[in-house]
This record gives structure tokens, C-alpha cells and sequence, in this order.
């Protein structure tokens, strides 16, 4: 008997889905290929020699922000992300690795002289910039000189220009000092005609970390705290530029009515008027410049000096892999940078459990005899930060004394984190402090009504629905705000007695000095907040002092990428280095549509991350400086 001949629409439908599985397996092999051949290349093919002259400059090209720890990036996403024309949000480069090629480079006999382009630097806190500032001033010591050009100098990317022996700026070019600034978005009015009901439960009269979503301005509270230290920072900066560039700390124009005069005596020309205020020492085409260094360097064969870039000069100076030697005693160092959020989370933030996770790691080794906490957040989960701190507990328990080093900013949380450790170290331009808990919920009872919807039903007692998430759809009742503020106004007192007990304060003094207020790191010292000013190496070298070594080695425990992400991630790098990936120029108009966005963005992420299991933080949004 025949076989029954399918219908007209299963066969229709049935060739679509043949169609489909071929195009799948298609593009599935295509990808499988093309992994195959990256990864075969980017293990036996090697990178092309990194050629240095006998007489070079290293090209200190900067690109992104300066941090200690770089963030997580999905390899696929950005690569695909970057042949599509996409620009990486935020590119990073790590303060470590500047360092140690600057100190290489004042080591090398081929390379006698520096060039800092600096126009690629973003954000960066003084620390981190006088971090990489010691390196430089080291180099010069070595008899060799640095030169900075640039067409334009933005406020860290002056501060780095600053340590050249030469300035030069481009004939058009401008230099623009303009002070530090704490100006935040805020969201009350847009709440408010969303129909968005906002519920705010905090304790301390400076915690201004809600107000963007409680207010349409700030606080004259925040605006006091905020402009102490703001004040205090642009003081430091002032100070270090004027004394390196051997002029009058009154040569930084602060008023409008200032520059104007200033620049209407140079005819409007920014650059005459860098010149004339000794902000720049010469003005300089690109060929003027060029050929000044081939005086120094001599000159390649693609008529311009000779030169090595700081991304090829780091291939050749610094190891593909970390490897820590098993024998020698060890000083660990653990990097929290970012919010704290409860659970585990990748690099660039800061995980309750995967952080504890890698000081528990520190503990149970024997080679670790100290542990430095670097601390560069501005806070989170509060319930989070306990972990962490429990952690460090036992750290100290187990006989392995612990260093807490602040870097730009170690606020709330970041504060919580730190209190545990046998000594808090700061820079004197750290931002710390900011001592007090919050709780925010959004609710939108009325924006349910506008839609016409409604969530209604039966429970077993008032409280049931409540972790579901029906007060969100319904409102909060009196007795449900009056049961959150009273939480939040224990987890208040839990920290200051938290703090209290670690700083050898009683309650009523950290409350004193707490209250949600930000200090800089001098202050805090004042304080009693801290114990000691100093960077990032002196903190470790207190960390082995205390520990009584004299001979060990820095190991940096760090969270690992499982073998598939290692795997992607050495693919999509080695394609990515050698060109191999398209890209396209991000356009001027979708950079500004960037900028515009990315504030807002940036808010409503930062929320997005509160998952603190009680609802309870300890955050500062006002540390962030624009």
C-alpha cells in the first residue's frame, strides 16, 4: 500500500523548515570554522616582532579610563559590538600596567625619550594619575626627558601633561582647567508625571544618595558636604600642578569675568592664552613637533620619529600570563572596585560572596602571610558588605593581618568593608566616610489606575503577597513604611556600632563624624577614620611589616574565567590585536547621542543593581565627580 502524500500546507511548512536547518547548520559550521582558525592561528601564528630603534620614544597613547581592575566584557559582544561600528562604552587601562611599562622604559637604553598623547585618557582619580605621575617623575630621573603634545587638555589629561619637561599644544588648541563638580540628574518631576510613587527610608541628615529620585535639586545639606571636599581635591590639584609647572596657584582662572579678560588679551586665541599663562611652554604644529623629536630620537622610514607605542611596548615588556611562584611567601592583594551587590558577580563589581569567595582563598593559603583589601567603590548592599566583612574577620582570626587601601573612593560600603581590617590606609584625595544606610522603593498604584488595571486577591495574614511583590502594584500601608524605617534605623546602628568597635570609637563619636557625610582622606585621618595616609605600595608594605616578612612576593587573587570564557577570550583578543575584526569610526553625532544618554543610563542601571535581600543599602551617588 502507497504512503498517504502529505498535504499541501505540511509540505509548504515542512520545505520552510528544511530551508531553516540548513541555514542553521550552515552559518553553525561557518562559526565553528572560523573559531577553529582563529584559535590555530592564535596559538601558532605569534604576534609580529615588536621592533625598537636603537634610539626610540616610547608613545605613551593612553586609551580609556585609568583603573586597577578591569570590568568583565563579554568577548563576543564586544568584538560583534565593534565590527558593527559600536564603540566600547567605557575601554579601561589598567594603572598597573602603565607603571610598569613607564619603569621598563626608564630601564631601557634604546628608548630616550617619552611622548604623552593623552587626548585618549578619560576618567581618572588623582590617586590613580599621581600613581602613574611617581612613574614618570622616575623616568625623568633616569636623564631622559618627556614631551606632551596634544590639540587639546582636559583636566586629567593637564594633570599627566604636568610632569612633561615640554608642553606643546597644537596652533588651534586649548587648554581648559575648570574645576571639580558634583552635578547629578534628578528624576522627581518625571516620577511624578509617570504616575511612579517613591518611598524613601533612610537615617543621617548628608545621605544624599536617594535625592535624584526625591528631589528636583540638591539638598543644602549635600550641597555643604559636597563642596568641602570638592574644594579640598581642587586645592590638591592646584597645588601639585602649580609647584611641577613653577607658577602662582593663582594662575587657574575660577570665574568667567577672569578667562574672559585673559583670553580677550591674547585676541580670543585659546592657545595664546595657554601660552601667556605658562600652561603650555610652546605652540606647535604636528611637523614642528615632529621634527623637534627627530632632533632627539632620529627618524623611521615612514618620515616621523622614531617611536614605539605603549600597546606594542607592553607586548614586549610585560608577561601574556601571571604566574606566582609556590615557594615564596606572598602578600595577597584583593581588587573591590564597584557596587557591591549581593551574590557573585565579574570583575568590575563587587559580589558579596565571590569577593568573600576570594579572601577565603587568601585564608586558606599558606603562602599568604597578609592581605591588602584595594577599595575603589562607593558602596551597595549593606548585607553584602557584612559578608565581606565577616570575611576579613577571619582573616585576621587565622593570624593574617589585613590592610584596608583606599583608592578614589571608599564610601558606604566601601567604608563598611574597610572598618574590619587591622588598618585603614587613604590618599588624602580618597572619598570616604558617607557613613549611613537607605531604602528606596518604587510603587505604582497610580500608574495602575491610569491603565485601568487592578492586583487584588486573598491571603493567609496582611503580610502575605509582600516578597510576591504586590505592594508594588498596590502602594506601601502606613504600618509597612513604619516597619522599613524602622529596619533601616537598625541597620543604621548596626554599622556605627560595626564601626565603632573596629575604630575603637564609641557610638555617639562615629555618629558624630557619620550621618551619610563624605570626607576626603585627610580629613578622615583627622577624624579617625583612618589611620594612615598613603598609596597603594605603602599599604602593602604596612601589610608585610605587620606580618614580619622581608623577602615575599605580591599576588594578585582575582576572579577566574571559566576555561570557555579563557578560551573566547584568547580568540576574540588575538583577533582583535592583529586587525582582523572590521571597525568603523564611531560618528560625531552618535557620539554626542552617547553622552547625552549615558547619565541617565547610568542612573537607572546603578539602581537596577540594588538587590540587597532586606531592601537595605549603603551607597553614595554624590562621590561620583564630573
Amino acid at each position: 500500500m502507497s504512503e498517504k502524500k502529505k498535504g499541501l500546507i505540511r509540505r509548504f511548512f515542512g520545505a520552510i523548515w528544511a530551508v531553516y536547518k540548513g541555514f542553521r547548520s550552515t552559518v553553525l559550521n561557518i562559526i565553528f570554522i572560523l573559531l577553529v582558525v582563529l584559535l590555530a592561528t592564535a596559538i601558532f601564528g605569534g604576534d609580529d616582532k615588536v621592533k625598537v630603534a636603537e634610539t626610540s620614544a616610547l608613545y605613551l597613547n593612553l586609551r580609556g579610563d585609568l583603573v586597577e581592575e578591569k570590568r568583565y566584557v563579554d568577548p563576543i559582544s564586544a568584538a560583534l559590538n565593534e565590527s558593527l561600528g559600536g564603540q566600547e562604552e567605557r575601554p579601561e587601562v589598567l594603572v598597573s600596567e602603565v607603571v610598569k611599562v613607564i619603569n621598563h622604559a626608564s630601564k631601557d637604553n634604546r628608548i630616550q625619550a617619552m611622548v604623552l598623547d593623552l587626548s585618549g585618557l578619560g576618567g581618572a582619580s588623582l590617586d590613580k594619575l599621581q600613581a602613574v605621575g611617581k612613574a614618570l617623575e622616575a623616568f625623568k630621573a633616569s636623564g631622559k626627558k618627556i614631551f606632551a603634545y596634544g590639540a587639546y587638555y582636559a583636566q586629567n589629561q593637564y594633570f599627566l601633561a604636568s610632569y612633561a619637561d615640554e608642553i606643546s599644544l597644537e596652533p588651534m588648541g586649548a587648554v581648559i582647567l575648570e574645576g571639580y563638580g558634583s552635578y547629578p540628574m534628578f528624576y522627581k518631576n518625571a516620577l511624578e508625571k509617570l504616575k511612579v510613587s517613591t518611598h524613601v527610608f533612610r537615617v543621617g541628615t548628608y545621605k544624599s544618595a536617594v535625592e535624584p529620585f526625591t528631589r528636583n535639586d540638591m539638598s543644602a545639606e549635600a550641597k555643604e558636604a559636597n563642596s568641602a571636599w570638592l574644594n579640598e581635591l581642587w586645592a590638591d590639584y592646584k597645588q601639585q600642578v602649580a609647584e611641577r609647572r613653577n607658577f602662582a596657584v593663582e594662575t587657574f582662572d575660577e570665574t568667567f569675568t577672569a578667562l574672559y579678560e585673559k583670553v580677550k588679551a591674547a585676541d580670543g586665541d585659546l592657545g595664546q592664552y595657554a601660552l601667556n599663562s605658562k600652561l603650555v611652554d610652546s605652540i606647535q604644529t604636528r611637523e614642528e613637533f615632529r621634527r623637534s623629536l627627530i632632533a632627539v630620537v632620529g627618524k623611521n622610514d615612514k618620515h616621523t620619529y622614531n617611536h614605539v607605542t605603549f600597546a606594542d611596548y607592553a607586548k614586549l615588556v610585560l608577561p601574556a600570563k601571571q604566574f606566582d611562584n609556590p615557594l615564596t611567601e606572598k602578600v595577597a592583594v584583593v581588587v573591590a572596585r564597584g557596587m557591591i551587590v549581593d551574590g557573585t558577580a565579574k570583575a568590575g563589581m563587587i559580589g558579596g560572596d565571590s569577593t568573600a569567595a576570594l579572601l577565603r582563598r587568601a585564608r586558606h593559603d599558606d603562602k599568604v602571610k597578609a592581605v591588602v583589601l584595594r577599595i575603589d567603590s562607593g558602596g551597595g548592599s549593606a548585607f553584602a558588605s557584612e559578608v565581606i566583612g565577616q570575611e576579613i574577620a577571619l582573616l585576621r582570626e587565622a593570624g593574617k593581618p589585613v590592610i584596608a587601601s583606599m583608592g578614589a573612593v571608599a564610601a558606604s560600603g566601601g567604608y563598611w568593608i574597610a572598618a574590619p581590617a587591622n588598618e585603614i590606609w587613604a590618599a588624602p584625595t580618597t572619598i570616604t566616610g558617607s557613613i549611613g544606610i537607605f531604602g528606596l522603593l518604587h510603587t505604582f498604584e497610580n500608574v495602575m489606575q491610569t491603565l485601568g488595571l487592578n492586583v487584588d486577591g486573598v491571603g493567609t495574614t496582611e503580610l502575605a503577597g509582600f516578597s510576591a511583590g504586590v505592594p508594588v502594584f498596590n502602594g506601601l500601608t502606613e504600618p509597612a513604611k513604619d516597619l522599613m524605617q524602622l529596619l533601616i534605623e537598625r541597620g543604621y546602628t548596626e554599622f556605627l556600632t560595626m564601626v565603632g568597635e573596629n575604630r575603637d570609637m564609641t557610638i555617639e563619636a562615629v555618629d558624630k563624624v557619620a550621618q551619610g557625610r563624605v570626607w576626603t582622606g585627610r580629613t578622615a585621618l583627622e577624624l579617625g577614620l583612618v589611620d594612615k595616609l598613603g598609596t597603594f605600595d605603602d599599604a602593602i608594605a604596612r601589610a608585610a611589616e605587620l606580618a614580619g616578612l622581608t623577602q615575599y612576593d605580591v599576588s594578585v587573587v582575582q576572579h577566574e574565567l571559566s576555561p570557555t570564557e579563557q578560551l573566547l577570550a584568547d580568540i576574540f583578543g588575538s583577533a582583535k590585536a592583529k586587525g582582523w575584526l572590521p571597525s568603523v569610526a564611531e560618528q560625531p553625532q552618535n557620539r554626542a547621542l552617547r553622552q547625552l544618554t549615558q547619565q541617565v543610563k547610568q542612573d537607572f542601571v546603578l539602581m537596577n543593581q540594588f538587590n540587597d535581600p532586606n531592601g537595605i543599602y549603603s551607597y553614595c551617588l554624590s562621590c561620583q565627580i564630573n
